[in-house]
């Protein structure tokens, strides 16, 4: 499998608002890895995965993402970049007046997807590979927690991206069901999709190895194989 570098950050400043948040950060993730960011409440996660996907500017350093230039990023370029990164979010943010289906025709249609029969396909492709097909056509409050979650992993995976990008995505899901969530996004890692997630839950970590960052005192550090981490690595809580 080609080791593609997907993300390039130099002495990247990131701000929420005109609050710097991460400074200096140096980042370099390629294909098929599965990549923590761990960091208390405020840390910083958020922000530096809204900054992948070109929702927080950047201006200052060095920013690539996916063959785009952030510092350089227009905005009628941004949705192309989206296009390639799948987002997966703690709070679901699937449309409650439509169907599975429906949910992810929407998107499809949104993006430039035209033949019915294409839709149709590729609604059936990602439902299978996570285990909803047999729910196109529930409506999300049928659903629990797990299973919208499944579908928005479906969302995310629809035009076929080269990275996702989760953020908390077991925050409000029992540990079952989180650990099934977390297996799924390790199997699609598998696939060449490369996975980045913001999480507080350090029992991934042993199940699921990937490379680990924390965002701490506005840097961005990784933590290699030798170094423990403990709980006070993060905190207790979700979100950012």
């Amino acid at each position: 499998m080609e080791n593609k570098l997907l993300i390039k950050y130099v002495d990247v400043d990131i701000y929420q608002q005109d609050l710097l948040v991460l400074k200096d950060v140096q980042l370099e993730i390629h294909s098929g890895e599965f990549v923590y960011l761990l960091g208390k409440v405020g840390s910083g996660k958020t922000s530096l995965l809204k900054s992948i996907y070109s929702e927080l500017p950047i201006e200052s350093g060095v920013a690539g993402v996916l063959g785009y230039d952030l510092r350089d990023l227009k905005m009628n370029d941004a949705p192309f970049l989206r296009r390639k990164i799948g987002i997966v979010f703690q709070d679901f943010q699937l449309l409650t007046d439509r169907s599975v289906y429906q949910n992810l025709d929407f998107v499809l249609r949104a993006t430039g997807w035209k033949e019915q029969a294409n839709i149709e396909e590729q609604i059936a492709n990602v439902l299978n590979q996570v285990g909803m097909y047999a729910k196109r056509h529930k409506m999300p409050h049928q659903l629990s927690g797990g299973e919208q979650q499944r579908i928005v992993i479906a969302r995310a995976l629809l035009n076929s991206p080269e990275m996702i990008l989760a953020d908390e995505p077991t925050g409000n899901l029992d540990p079952e069901t989180g650990n099934e969530l977390i297996e799924l996004l390790y199997n699609i890692r598998l696939s060449g999709t490369t996975v980045v997630m913001a999480t507080h839950n350090l029992g991934w970590l042993d199940k699921f190895p990937g490379r680990v960052f924390r965002c701490d005192n506005e840097s961005l550090v990784e933590l290699k194989n030798n170094q423990p981490v403990t709980p006070e690595t993060v905190d207790a809580e979700s979100g950012n």
